[in-house]
């Protein structure tokens, strides 16, 4: 039986007793139907695991005792910093979500000259946490005990300006005459830069390219904005992580 796995974003102990959140405990007695006894996971996202089980179910609650905990370590032995294009509704949660079950390390959003998607104020502040949701629903699926971060958005440029490029910088061009193996330098840290639906702009190019980034490309076929971080990171993954 599938035991399922849930974000607890506080400190845990083993032989503490907890009540769950509204929303893990409606999915777990309503969507679930589990009972008194049947064991769970939590995990806080500092690394690690617990097993638990459910000691009471009422109606809005359900308490769960910690049990034992588990050190376990699902993480890239490669550390990809995702520095994706904002792209429309569905297709940027697409990207998270499975970015997140890839192994990335962390995802930057940005806002590029060819993106279509405008965010200010509230809106802005409500798709972030909509987009670190994503990423820690993410993590209970896949099995991570670490969650990647969402950063706040910014703009392509200001974030260049910062300089935090990791030792290994690509940004995904179809018009490259290099693909990952030729372009990667041998480092564990991986900065990997995405554009939105039409791609970034010849200037956006050129500035990524002042600034340390080598581009890349993924084969003979042009890829979604949705395709194309995923298609690099699971090659990242094959050549260099995890995956073989």
């Amino acid at each position: 039986m599938h035991i399922p796995r849930i974000h607890i974003p506080s400190q845990l102990d083993t032989g503490q007793t907890i009540t769950l959140d509204k929303e893990p405990a409606s999915h777990i007695s309503r969507v679930l139907r589990m009972k008194p006894g049947d064991a769970l996971t939590l995990f806080n996202g500092g690394g690690g695991e617990y097993n638990a089980s459910i000691t009471n179910i009422e109606r809005h609650d359900v308490t769960v005792q910690i049990e034992q905990f588990t050190d376990k370590d699902c993480e890239s032995p490669i550390r990809i910093s995702l520095v994706q294009g904002i792209s429309r509704g569905e297709r940027m949660d697409y990207t998270i979500q499975k970015a997140v079950e890839l192994g990335v390390y962390e995802i930057i959003p940005v806002f590029t000259q060819r993106g279509v998607v405008q965010l200010k104020g509230d809106r802005l502040l409500k798709k972030e946490r909509h987009w670190q949701a994503v990423a820690i629903s993410a993590c209970e699926q896949c099995g991570r005990n670490t969650v990647p971060v969402v950063h706040a958005p910014e703009t392509l440029k200001n974030w260049l300006a910062k300089d935090k490029l990791q030792p290994t910088a690509i940004v995904l061009d179809p018009l490259a005459t290099q693909n990952i193996k030729q372009a990667y330098s041998g480092d564990t840290s991986i900065t990997l830069l995405a554009g939105p639906e039409g791609g970034l702009s010849e200037n956006e190019m050129e500035i990524a390219s002042e600034h340390g980034f080598t581009g890349i490309q993924l084969g003979p076929r042009v890829l979604r904005t949705e395709t194309a971080a995923l298609a690099a990171i699971a090659a990242l993954q094959t050549l260099f992580g995890d995956y073989l």
